[in-house]
Protein backbone atom coordinates (compact mmCIF):
# COMPACT_ATOMS: atom_id res chain seq x y z
CA UNK A 1 0.00 0.00 0.00
CA UNK A 2 1.71 3.28 -0.81
CA UNK A 3 1.86 5.89 1.77
CA UNK A 4 -0.64 8.39 1.41
CA UNK A 5 0.27 12.17 1.28
CA UNK A 6 0.46 14.74 3.89
CA UNK A 7 1.72 17.30 1.66
CA UNK A 8 2.75 17.54 -2.28
CA UNK A 9 3.09 19.56 -5.34
CA UNK A 10 4.87 19.73 -8.46
CA UNK A 11 8.01 19.09 -7.44
CA UNK A 12 8.06 16.92 -4.06
CA UNK A 13 5.80 14.49 -2.25
CA UNK A 14 6.03 14.59 1.46
CA UNK A 15 4.66 11.35 3.79
CA UNK A 16 5.08 10.24 7.32
CA UNK A 17 7.85 7.85 7.66
CA UNK A 18 6.90 3.71 8.28
CA UNK A 19 9.23 3.67 11.01
CA UNK A 20 9.06 7.45 12.87
CA UNK A 21 11.74 8.26 15.26
CA UNK A 22 9.82 11.23 16.36
CA UNK A 23 6.56 12.16 17.52
CA UNK A 24 7.05 14.14 13.97
CA UNK A 25 8.87 12.37 11.18
CA UNK A 26 7.79 13.32 7.51
CA UNK A 27 9.78 12.16 4.59
CA UNK A 28 10.01 14.80 1.75
CA UNK A 29 10.87 12.99 -1.45
CA UNK A 30 11.79 15.32 -5.04
CA UNK A 31 9.47 13.55 -7.95
CA UNK A 32 12.85 13.79 -10.09
CA UNK A 33 15.28 11.18 -9.45
CA UNK A 34 18.80 12.07 -7.51
CA UNK A 35 20.73 9.59 -6.44
CA UNK A 36 21.75 11.23 -3.09
CA UNK A 37 22.94 14.49 -1.56
CA UNK A 38 26.42 13.89 -3.34
CA UNK A 39 24.89 13.42 -6.46
CA UNK A 40 23.11 17.39 -6.63
CA UNK A 41 24.74 19.72 -8.98
CA UNK A 42 24.52 22.91 -10.25
CA UNK A 43 21.67 22.39 -12.68
CA UNK A 44 19.17 21.19 -9.77
CA UNK A 45 20.03 23.48 -6.97
CA UNK A 46 16.95 25.03 -7.13
CA UNK A 47 15.38 21.14 -6.29
CA UNK A 48 17.14 21.55 -2.98
CA UNK A 49 15.52 24.98 -1.72
CA UNK A 50 12.10 23.89 -3.15
CA UNK A 51 12.91 20.82 -0.41
CA UNK A 52 13.58 22.68 2.46
CA UNK A 53 10.18 25.35 1.63
CA UNK A 54 8.28 22.27 1.16
CA UNK A 55 9.58 20.91 4.92
CA UNK A 56 8.68 24.68 6.43
CA UNK A 57 4.94 24.33 5.22
CA UNK A 58 5.08 20.53 6.25
CA UNK A 59 6.04 21.78 9.76
CA UNK A 60 3.80 24.58 9.85
CA UNK A 61 0.84 22.00 9.00
CA UNK A 62 2.71 19.54 11.94
CA UNK A 63 2.38 22.66 14.18
CA UNK A 64 6.42 22.08 14.98
CA UNK A 65 7.38 25.21 13.84
CA UNK A 66 7.37 27.03 17.03
CA UNK A 67 8.59 24.37 19.24
CA UNK A 68 11.64 23.49 16.13
CA UNK A 69 12.32 20.42 14.18
CA UNK A 70 15.44 18.94 12.50
CA UNK A 71 15.81 18.34 8.93
CA UNK A 72 17.97 15.64 7.72
CA UNK A 73 19.30 14.23 4.87
CA UNK A 74 21.54 10.93 4.75
CA UNK A 75 24.53 10.53 2.28
CA UNK A 76 25.71 7.24 1.60
CA UNK A 77 25.56 3.59 3.53
CA UNK A 78 27.69 4.57 6.19
CA UNK A 79 25.18 7.35 7.08
CA UNK A 80 22.43 5.22 7.05
CA UNK A 81 21.16 6.68 3.89
CA UNK A 82 19.24 2.82 2.72
CA UNK A 83 16.91 4.84 -0.43
CA UNK A 84 19.10 5.63 -3.15
CA UNK A 85 17.12 8.32 -3.59
CA UNK A 86 17.23 12.08 -2.61
CA UNK A 87 14.49 12.65 0.16
CA UNK A 88 14.85 15.08 3.39
CA UNK A 89 13.95 13.71 6.92
CA UNK A 90 11.60 16.32 9.18
CA UNK A 91 11.77 15.19 12.75
CA UNK A 92 9.87 17.30 15.51
CA UNK A 93 7.32 16.98 18.28
CA UNK A 94 9.79 16.40 20.55
CA UNK A 95 13.38 17.55 22.30
CA UNK A 96 16.30 15.86 20.07
CA UNK A 97 19.05 15.28 21.80
CA UNK A 98 22.55 16.06 19.98
CA UNK A 99 24.53 14.41 18.76
CA UNK A 100 21.82 12.16 17.17
CA UNK A 101 24.14 9.13 16.48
Amino acid sequence: MPATPIYEDAQVIAFRDINPAAPVHVLIVPRQHVDSAHALDAENVSLMTHIILAAQKVAIDEKVEASGYRLVMNNGADAGQSVNHLHMHLLGGRKLSWPPG
